[in-house]
């Protein structure tokens, strides 16, 4: 800054001068710091939420043959929230997606398999991929509840690319439903 190129020690108001000027550097630098932290976490907020606004969510709507057991089952099995609902159907929130259960008996649960890591994998189902340990507490919970597993919870395509923890169930209305985890994220698309 100005002040500091020039020489106030000759006389006695140029050193008081000198000092105040001094003074205000460091306040002004300090005030520099705060302001430049403080812009950079608005624009650090600002990238979050765009992040956030701009993440798709999946919407899915699935056939099921009793509303009920299937409140029953995504809410207190699954831990799913509830959203609007009729007397033909049921919002839930599903890990932050919006699934809708559709009353339509004559639908529900319809579907081939397919042969996948030596399973018989239901080639109709859905479901979400969780953190490893999310996956794991899901598996012991639906254990506990005395879910029927079409596919026990297991590690598949071990050491291989795609490695994955996975697991599959029906809803009581039949839907195949896949919980997997990946330890390493870069995984999921791995040929």
């Amino acid at each position: 800054m100005y002040w500091h190129s020039m020489d106030f020690k000759n006389d006695r108001q140029g050193r008081r001068w000198g000092l105040i000027c001094d003074y205000l550097s460091q306040e002004w630098s300090l005030i520099y710091i705060l302001l430049y932290g403080y812009l950079k976490l608005k624009v650090y907020k600002s990238l979050l939420i765009m992040a956030e606004e701009t993440t798709p969510l999946f919407h899915l709507a699935f056939p099921v043959s009793d509303l009920e057991e299937t409140l029953t089952f995504y809410r207190d099995i699954l831990g799913c929230d509830t959203g609007r609902s009729s007397d033909h159907w049921i919002d839930f929130d599903f890990w932050g997606h919006q699934v809708v259960a559709h009353l339509s008996p004559e639908e529900a649960g319809k579907s081939s398999m397919n042969d996948v890591d030596g399973h018989a994998v239901p080639a109709k189902h859905f479901g979400l991929i969780l953190e490893w340990e999310q996956w794991e507490e899901l598996a012991e919970r639906l254990e506990n509840e005395g879910i029927d597993f079409i596919i026990e919870p297991y590690v598949r395509f071990e050491g291989k690319p795609g490695e994955q923890a996975t697991m599959f169930f029906k809803d009581p209305s039949g839907n195949a439903l896949e919980f997997k985890a990946f330890r390493n994220k870069d995984q999921i698309f791995a040929t």
